[in-house]
């Protein structure tokens, strides 16, 4: 079990000190080392879920293709999926694991998991309440959103989502035990969820979809392992998300060995009412987010063409890769260690609130930069090479390719704020990003309504990156109000450096790009993996020399501790 505060006798030194030009204490230091580890097990488990999601699309794609029942599934995971995303989610995390690192810290540990174990009990009383209203109700809920299914995707539909609906449970549940997990400072098991959520999904479908389906798939003899053949071959898929919302939960409790919970329904509990108070906020701007800000978006999207919302999808469904590796891994890793810091700043003062927020904010600035400028120069061949197939057009990949490069511009803003954003939830303050969230959003729906005559579509990107800019200036602006600056984190130095390597990086690669295009086929899938391998292996070494040249401290850090974790 990986934790924070026990770095399994990693140095806290390294070739150049990530405070070099400020003394830090011996306990900072390990907090650092902490903080690195935890986002890298966050970040390997982003990976593993982003891949075997990938994984999970390619079966049920190739299983499915686009058909009624396809419709009906997605029907039956998007309702539960909804209401998980609006009551629970991961931004429950926002106000959970503040409250529970403060619980922690001042009153111990019985009182955490009495607190605990009364979330737990609340989250699945109330839960099971509400799928027993979907399991009656089903019919009518999926005839308001699938109003125009024949009867028999209708009855499908009905079908699988009473099949679908107790893993709302599952997944609530799972978000309460990860969250814990968290105020632990402990990430191994609730950052590879996703994983076994999605690798459930994919063998799940394949051990319980009729054998004649996956020897299509595998292009090979029949399958004679196959355990079931149910009536309709999507409800495989349907008990595979089941199973997967199961499998995720019931991974979290391996890391709760030492709990002691039970049954206990305290609703007047005031740290019940205090997570309440703080989620409030947080789930407005869920909901203006989903139900204006979206619908919004896709009614502008819509009047600029056909394909405008996919290219949208596309584009987004890219950007979010380096945003999670990056930006969400660092949020996650520093969340615990800031809330546990912003509840001594009375007694032990700001500084190392300020310290542990400086090295996230550097790491994030080193890794994104190359990030983004690496991902805006080779936009069109990873297009190519992940979506140009089938139906997919040279003309789709040149649009794709620069939605996604507008969307980019605001990507490093977006990764900097998110970290911001959970510094304000450490402090236990959820209204202040909320109020900047609908500021920011106010910025996006006027841009988007003013440029779009001239840039139609385009509009839309460079109004989502108004957006991000806006959030994170204002948000640097009134949390370094509020903790009396963020001086002497050396923000503008790592900021100038790690910059100017990415330039060099960027420079070489368009220079290089159009000439290996020449000497390497992309008529085929093996030239364009080919292009996409080398380049990004170029563009990769050019950066870390230039961050040698610039003696970037953060990446000799991260290189140090690497090395000295690799030989022990």
């Amino acid at each position: 079990m990986t934790t924070i505060d026990h770095a399994d006798n990693l140095p806290t030194d390294s070739t150049i000190d990530i405070a070099s030009t400020e003394s830090v204490s011996a306990e900072q230091a390990e907090t650092n080392v902490g903080v690195a580890r935890a986002t890298g097990v966050v970040a390997l488990g982003n990976i593993a879920s982003r891949v075997l999601g990938l994984a999970r699309e390619i079966v049920l794609t190739n299983l499915f293709g686009a058909s009624g029942a396809v419709d009906a599934l997605n029907v039956a995971i998007i309702i539960p999926k909804a209401i998980y995303d609006l009551l629970i989610g991961g931004h429950i995390n926002s106000a959970l694991v503040p409250v529970l690192s403060e619980v922690s810290t001042r009153d111990g540990q019985k009182a955490l998991w009495q607190l605990v174990s009364v979330l737990l009990s609340l989250v699945t009383v109330i839960l099971a309440a509400l799928v027993l209203l979907i399991e009656v109700f089903a019919p009518q809920i999926v005839r308001l959103i699938g109003s125009g299914f024949d009867a028999d995707t209708f009855a499908l539909a009905t079908d699988l989502l009473r099949l679908t609906a107790p893993a709302l449970v599952f997944l609530s549940l799972f978000a309460v035990l990860s969250g814990t997990l968290y105020a632990l400072r402990s990430f191994t098991w609730p950052a590879f969820a996703g994983a076994v959520f999605n690798g459930s999904i994919v063998i799940a479908t394949l051990l319980l979809v009729p054998g004649e389906r996956v020897t299509t798939v595998l292009n090979g003899p029949h399958v004679e392992w196959t355990l079931v053949r149910p009536a309709n071959a999507i409800t495989a898929a349907a008990l595979g998300w089941l199973i997967g919302a199961l499998a995720q939960f019931v991974l979290q409790w391996p890391g709760l060995r030492e709990s002691r919970l039970r049954f206990s329904i305290q609703w007047n509990h005031p740290a019940v009412r205090r997570i309440t108070h703080l989620y409030a906020p947080v789930m407005f701007s869920l909901i203006l987010d989903t139900l204006v800000i979206r619908t919004f978006s896709f009614n502008l999207a819509s009047q600029t063409g056909e394909g405008s919302i996919g290219y949208m999808a596309w584009a987004t469904t890219l950007i979010q890769f380096p945003q999670g590796l990056v930006a969400t891994a660092i949020s996650i890793a520093i969340l615990p260690t800031l809330s546990r810091q912003a509840t001594r700043i009375a007694t032990e003062g700001s500084k190392p609130f300020k310290d542990t927020l400086g090295l996230g904010l550097r790491l994030a600035i080193t890794l994104i930069l190359p990030a983004a400028i690496g991902l805006f120069v080779l936009a069109t061949p990873i297009v190519a090479l992940i979506f140009e197939h089938g139906a997919f057009t040279a003309v789709d990949t040149s649009i794709t390719s620069l939605v996604l490069r507008l969307y980019l511009i605001g990507l490093p803003f977006a990764a900097i704020d998110l970290l911001l954003v959970y510094a304000f939830y450490a402090r236990q303050d959820t209204l202040t990003p909320a109020l900047i969230g609908a500021l920011s959003l106010t910025v996006y729906m006027i841009t988007a309504l003013v440029l779009l005559p001239r840039y139609g579509l385009f509009s839309l990107m460079i109004a989502d990156s108004m957006k991000h800019i806006t959030h994170a200036l204002v948000s640097a602006y009134l949390l370094s109000r509020r903790i009396d600056g963020l001086g002497h984190q050396r923000l503008l130095l790592t900021t100038s450096k790690a910059g100017a390597a990415a330039l060099v990086m960027g420079v070489v690669g368009v220079v290089l790009t159009p000439a290996l295009v020449t000497v390497v086929s992309t008529q085929h899938l093996i030239g364009e993996m080919l292009l996409v391998g080398a380049m990004g292996g170029i563009s990769t070494i050019v950066f870390l020399l230039m961050a040698t040249v610039l003696r970037l401290e953060e990446l000799y850090w991260i290189a140090g501790l690497v090395k000295r974790r690799l030989l022990g």
